[in-house]
């Protein structure tokens, strides 16, 4: 057996149909090829995870379906030039070109997820102890997906014939034009930039504006809008444009949290109110919860209506909303029990009516006077008769009266 004798069976003959061995024989290596470079990659991954440094399995990920459909795409093209005389010419100039359009698809696929490797692992702080901010790791992220996409996109037209030079100009003449017709979605876009770049709140602080209804927790920061979750879990979106004309309040990064409360003893515990003050002044200051570094103060405050008053002022050290109630509460219990330790009381609104002697004695003669029967009026039998005889007088011209009728 020669190379002559099998170079027929090869496909490597003058046979009008060994082109079709060629191109099973294309297609067979590479399969063979993509299963043996994806089970590389694999081992090349797992060894990797035992490094110390996030970037290059970052960079294997991120390249295994890339490469993976490159090698797919060159075998297929291979084997698109072999039958090239038995197929038509245009379409053999169509294979071409959607070669050339691949490879770049293919290339700015693999930037594109190694742009969200970067973005993940800077994220999760494995390439570092101290994690990036999400808000701004997220803003970065993105601008680099729209410039991959961007110049990907202007290759991709200039290998089809359009000529990069015109389409800018035409994107410069039609840019203002845009500009009129979107200009809410322009103001957004650029709100969410000031956004991204002044950071004054990031996804999963609670902020409000004094000058609108905005209050909550913010889930997601997009380039047009950003979506807030309400306390009664209701999405709010807001137009990032709205946070350049309004002032926004973020509680999620203040150092402390307030204790200012008011408390109300009795008028007749004033002899212990220094002490009691001196008491919870001294327990405020030892409270674990308590940072004893900024001001607090226990001080007489006012004489209140029923109530000598005064108040609690401290800074707890958590900043957490439930943990500062149960601080506030566990103060307030304790100041109670001083008070009580004390012999005294807390206050509550309270009204005395004193009844004077005189004014009770001008009552009695008043009910005594108005308890007696009235008097009935004398008539006298004259004026009785009188009044008779004038009654019989006008009865007898009533009667004259309806008989003439």
């Amino acid at each position: 057996m020669t190379w002559e004798t099998i170079q027929p069976y090869l496909g490597f003959g003058d046979s009008p149909m060994h082109w079709i061995v060629k191109v099973f024989i294309v297609v067979f290596v590479t399969l063979t090829l993509n299963f043996v470079i994806g089970r590389l990659l694999l081992r090349i991954d797992d060894k990797l995870q035992r490094t110390r440094t996030p970037w290059d399995n970052m960079i294997v990920e991120a390249a295994m379906p890339p490469l993976r459909l490159f090698i797919w795409l060159i075998g297929l093209s291979i084997a698109a030039q072999i039958s090239e005389n038995q197929l038509d010419e245009e379409f053999t100039a169509i294979v071409v070109k959607i070669r050339q359009i691949g490879v770049i698809a293919i290339i700015a696929w693999f930037l594109l997820r190694c742009v969200k490797g970067i973005e993940t692992t800077l994220i999760s702080g494995r390439a570092s102890n101290k994690p990036v901010d999400y808000t701004t790791a997220s803003a970065i992220s993105k601008l680099l997906r729209a410039a991959v996409i961007i110049t990907a996109a202007l290759v991709i037209l200039q290998n089809l014939g359009y000529s990069i030079s015109g389409v800018l100009a035409f994107g410069g003449i039609g840019g203002i034009a845009v500009g009129f017709a979107a200009k809410d979605l322009l103001a957004n876009f650029f709100g969410g930039l000031m956004v991204y770049l002044d950071r004054p709140f990031k996804v999963g602080d609670w902020i409000r504006s004094p000058d609108k209804n905005i209050e909550g927790t913010v889930e997601h920061i997009g380039w047009r809008q950003t979506r807030i979750r309400t306390f009664d879990k209701r999405p709010l979106y807001v137009p990032n444009a709205t946070f350049s004309t309004i002032s926004v309040e973020n509680p999620s990064r203040m150092s402390h949290r307030r204790i200012n409360e008011t408390v109300g003893v009795r008028y007749n515990d004033f002899s212990k109110l220094a002490q009691i003050l001196d008491d919870i002044k001294e327990m405020v200051g030892k409270h674990d919860e308590i940072d004893n570094n900024e001001i607090y103060m226990v001080n007489f405050n006012q004489f209140g209506p029923s109530s000598l008053d005064f108040f609690i002022y401290a800074y707890t050290r958590t900043t957490n909303w439930a943990k500062y109630h149960e601080v506030k509460q566990d103060v307030l219990f304790q100041a109670m029990q001083i008070i009580e330790q004390h012999g005294a009381e807390v206050a509550f609104p309270t009204r005395t009516l004193h009844l004077f002697n005189e004014q009770q004695d001008t009552g009695e003669e008043f009910i005594s006077n108005t308890a007696k029967p009235a008097a009935k009026p004398k008539i006298s039998a004259k004026h009785s008769r009188q009044n008779g005889n004038e009654n019989q007088a006008d009865t007898s011209q009533v009667g004259d009266e309806e008989t003439n009728q």
